[in-house]
Formats: structure tokens, sequence, C-alpha cells
């Protein structure tokens, strides 16, 4: 069976994570935070930022708004005129 890969030199690279599986193994207020947000972020990126403020012993509102913050402080740096 042929693939759409065309003639390329370059290698296949086979991913070690399914990335959907990783999404789902995340807390449901994560992912529904991640389905609204408006920069695309990983699983990995979003997790990390969670676990570390999971660690502070901040409740899940509090993270969920440092997750905005995070986000709004890469939307003004990316923002012409800012």
């Amino acid at each position: 069976m042929t693939t759409n890969l065309g003639q390329t030199p370059l290698k296949r690279r086979r991913r070690s994570v399914d990335p959907m599986r990783r999404y789902d193994a995340l807390p449901a207020p994560l992912r529904q935070w991640l389905a609204n947000a408006a920069l695309p972020w990983s699983p990995v990126s979003a997790q990390r930022i969670w676990d570390r403020a999971s660690r502070k012993g901040l409740s899940v509102e509090a993270r969920l708004d440092l997750l905005t913050r995070s986000e709004a402080g890469m939307l003004a740096r990316v923002s012409p005129g800012s």
C-alpha cells in the first residue's frame, strides 16, 4: 500500500506517544480550558503549568486563571503595536 509521502529524502519519524491519548489523560478542567484557548497549546506545556500550580497548592480556579494569564502574556508579546 502506498502512502501520501511523495518523493522526499526526509526520513519518517514515529511519535513515541499518541498526542490524543496525552490530551485525553489531562484533567477535565484543563481539557475544557484548552478547547477554548486562543493559542494552540500542546498538552505537555499546559500540563507543566497545571502541575506546577498544583504543587503550589492552588485551587482549580486559580490554576485556570494562571493559564489564562500565561496565554495573555504570550499574546501581548506577539501582538503588533504593543
